[in-house]
Parts: structure tokens; C-alpha cells; sequence
């Protein structure tokens, strides 16, 4: 394995090619489901081939479930159309070595149909537009995300074979910040946080969770787009080399009656010149801009919340006292408010605790800076900051609370003005339809639950 060296420049890769050190391309694309999707291709192919003229994939990869059964509904594509293929034009700026798999880099991929122009509805598409958008008011966004995840010691294939019953977790009890109990698979964590480095993130620390086996990993905040690139690298990586370890792990936001996986996202705007525009002698440190700004998210998260929580386990993770949100409220360092505002001065940022593990981070921080747009374009006024429990003021009914399922949040999506005004018909339609699909899936299935009650006793 070669060195870890981090953002690659072609010519970098060229001579780790020649030297016989790099003989394997991985071009991907993030797709709905938030995971990586593409191809290997020889090294030399694709310098010679790949970089001047792209690569091509079936455009199924956007329109299919998340066990990959095509489905209908879509626009993009179909058996009507054929299943035709898309363009994957490599982003050079993300070339990268993968340190955990010998002698092989990656590089993401913006889509392009095979006419001309972007795949709208394409998740790196749908934020790359929100960031234009910000771009054009000389603004720039800068976002860290936490995502925690529940480690076992059993593999992934043992994991299959028992229907992911009576696994183990890694550790047996509460290790929030213990360092006893993180230790315990230091191991697992050291090789993510080191191949993770090599594969040019900026790891912050490592630290246990609450649940048993649940830790999280946190990176340095960077621009919008390069941290949910990074995201969804250390997302597929991370269960790379926990298998390697015959370990596994699981990101869902729900995998059992314990705390929830978690993906709170920090979200700070600076102007394109670098200066500070959230920060100012309003009430709390703020400035015009971020009252308007949060006051957008606020106005705008029920019918945002598809973007942030997209598959029917998501909502399990809204249970009151469980450090997972339910009431829509805002709150300076109060981790029971949906939104909570972090630092000071140049440090002041959003954080936004909705998301579960299982989101796609292009879409919720493009649905972030959406609701930001329209809190400022419609200068919104701030309601005053919530103090105390927030999820006593959301089962009072003092204060409205996230969507409790999917079916409802879909609803709320897709009757958006604020949605179809930010991202247009095409993407709005393309992910109601993603939401109708695992919705009927879901509908159709007989769960164990309905078993164990229904066998015998009714």
C-alpha cells in the first residue's frame, strides 16, 4: 500500500502509476441512498481514456430501491426508455488514494445525461445547484457532519445469515467518552481514523456513544461540497475495513429500541471574500442575516424533513429524551431543540440535529441552505429562543415537532412551494416518487413484530 498522501493531482497519480504502485481507478457517484455506486477501471485506462473522454453507467442507479430492484415512476429512467446510460465526468478535485485497498485511488463523479447537461436530480447535482444559488449572493457555506454508528463483532456475512438477530455488540455497555471502553476496539477505530487520513480527510477525534458498540469519528468542517464527498467516502470505507477487522457496522438510524445513529449537521455562511456574515450585535451574537437564515430553517422543516430523514427507519428515531429531536425549536447550546446554535464570533454556525446516520448528505445540507434562502429572501423574523425541554414544549403542542413518519413528511415534500422553488419540479417529483417507492415495499412486508404478536394470541 503506498504512502498515504491524500488529494491526488493527476500527474501524482501518473507517476504512482508508472512506478506500478496505483493499478486501480474507482470512478463513483453518490446515489439516492447516499452510497457509492461505479466502477474499477484499470489505472492506465483511465488516464488514458477515462480523464479525456468520461465513463458511462446505466441511469438505473438513480432510480432504483435500496436493495437495486427497478421500480417505476421515474422519469429519468425506465423500461419505456430503455435504461439508457449517463455520463460520469470525474471531479479531479476529489482524486484520492484509498490507503485500505492495495495499490487503488478514487475519484467522484458529477453526472451528466448522454445530450448535454446535468442529471438534476443527481444528489451531488441537487447541492452543487443550492451552492450556485448562495454563490450568486456572494455567499459560501462550510459544514461539518457527526455521524455516529453501532459497531458489532460479528462480520457482515454472519450478520446476513442470522437476519441481523442476536448480534454482539462491540462493547456491552454506556462508553459516551469513555476512553476504557473505546479502547476495547482501538484497533477498528485507528485503522479508520488512519485510512481515513490517507485518503485526505482531517480526522478530529474519535469517541464512544451511548448505546452498546456506538461511537462516532468526527472530521474537520471544510466547504459544503467537499465534506459530503468526504462523508460518503468515510461511509463506504469505514464498513470496508470494519470487515476486513470481521467486524461490522451498521449507520441506520434505528437499530433497536437504544439511542439512535445520529448525523447532526454544522452549517456556517461566509462571504465569498471570506468575511463574516452570521456574526453581528443582534441578540445572541448574531447578525440580520442569521436571524433571517435560521429563521428559514424553522419555517422550513416539515417540509424539508424528507431530505433529512428519507426511509421509513429514520423516524423511529424520534422519541422524546433520546437526544434525537422532535420539537421544531431553536436553542443556543440546547441539545433538545431540532436546532441548536453553536460557537461565537467567527465560530458561530447551525448546527442541525435531525438527521439520522442514514442520510444523504448532499440532500440535507442542500435542503439546509434552502430553507436559509428563503428565510433571507423573504427576511423571516426570528421567534425568540427556546429555553428548558423542548420536547415537553413539542408533546404540549406549544411547539410544532418533525414529521412522525415518512408517508407524512413525502406528503409534506412534495406539495413544497418552497421545495419545487429551490429545486425545481424534476427533482421534487424524482424524490416523491423515491418516497412512494419504500413506502409500498414497507406496506407490503410482514414484519416479525406482526408475527410474535399474531401467531398464536390472535
Amino acid at each position: 500500500m503506498p504512502d498515504a498522501e491524500g488529494p491526488l493531482t493527476v500527474e501524482r497519480l501518473r507517476e504512482l502509476v508508472d512506478a506500478g504502485t496505483v493499478d486501480t481507478v474507482l470512478i463513483a457517484l453518490t446515489d439516492m441512498q447516499g452510497r457509492l455506486q461505479g466502477k474499477r477501471c484499470s489505472a492506465r485506462y483511465f488516464l488514458n481514456e477515462v480523464l479525456d473522454h468520461a465513463a458511462e453507467a446505466c441511469n438505473y442507479l438513480l432510480a432504483v430501491d435500496v436493495e437495486m430492484n427497478t421500480v417505476g415512476g421515474y422519469r429519468m429512467s425506465s423500461w419505456d426508455t430503455g435504461y439508457g446510460d449517463f455520463v460520469l465526468r470525474p471531479d479531479l478535485a476529489t482524486l484520492r488514494l484509498v490507503p485500505w485497498h492495495d495499490g487503488t485511488a478514487l475519484v467522484l463523479a458529477d453526472l451528466e445525461r448522454t445530450d448535454g447537461g446535468p442529471v438534476l436530480a443527481s444528489p451531488r447535482q441537487v447541492l452543487r445547484a443550492q451552492l450556485d444559488r448562495l454563490t450568486d449572493r456572494g455567499l459560501g457555506a462550510f459544514v461539518g457532519t457527526e455521524l455516529e454508528f453501532i459497531v458489532f463483532d460479528d462480520s457482515y456475512e454472519q450478520g446476513w445469515r442470522r437476519a441481523y438477530h442476536e448480534l454482539t455488540p462491540a462493547n456491552q455497555y454506556n462508553v459516551d467518552y469513555s476512553l476504557l471502553g473505546t479502547a476495547r476496539i482501538e484497533p477498528l477505530l485507528r485503522d479508520i481514523r488512519n485510512g481515513m487520513e490517507g485518503a485526505g480527510l482531517y480526522v478530529e477525534s474519535a469517541k464512544g456513544e451511548c448505546a452498546p458498540g456506538q461511537h462516532e469519528i468526527a472530521f474537520r468542517y471544510a466547504d459544503a461540497l467537499s465534506t459530503c464527498d468526504n462523508h460518503s467516502v468515510y461511509k463506504t470505507g469505514s464498513k470496508e475495513i470494519a470487515a476486513k477487522h470481521g467486524k461490522s457496522i451498521t449507520f441506520m438510524a434505528k437499530f433497536n429500541e437504544r439511542e439512535g445513529n445520529s448525523c447532526h449537521i454544522h452549517l456556517s455562511l461566509r462571504g465569498t471574500d471570506g468575511s463574516l456574515v452570521l456574526a453581528g450585535d443582534r441578540p445572541g451574537g448574531f447578525s440580520t442575516m442569521m436571524e433571517h437564515f435560521l429563521a428559514g430553517q424553522i419555517a422550513c422543516m416539515r417540509e424539508l424533513t424528507y431530505f433529512f430523514a428519507p426511509n421509513i427507519n429514520s423516524y423511529k428515531r424520534y422519541v422524546p429524551g433520546s437526544f434525537a429531536p422532535t420539537a421544531i425549536a431553536w436553542g443556543v447550546d440546547n441539545r433538545t431543540c431540532a436546532l441548536r446554535t453553536v460557537g461565537h464570533g467567527e465560530s458561530l454556525r447551525l448546527e442541525n440535529r435531525t438527521p439520522g446516520g442514514d442520510v444523504n448528505p448532499y440532500l440535507a445540507v442542500a435542503a439546509m441552505i434552502a430553507a436559509g434562502l428563503h428565510g433571507i429572501d423573504n427576511e423571516l423574523p426570528l421567534e425568540p429562543e427556546f429555553t428548558g425541554n423542548a420536547y415537553a414544549a413539542g408533546e404540549s403542542g406549544d411547539k410544532p415537532t418533525v414529521p412522525t413518519t415518512l408517508r407524512e413528511a413525502a406528503e409534506l415534500f412534495e406539495a413544497s412551494t418552497v421545495a419545487r422553488t429551490a429545486f425545481g419540479d424534476e427533482v421534487v417529483d424524482h424524490y416523491a416518487n423515491a418516497a412512494r417507492v419504500e413506502l409500498a415495499a414497507f406496506d407490503a412486508a410482514v414484519t416479525d413484530w406482526e408475527r410474535i404478536r399474531g401467531f398464536e394470541r390472535l
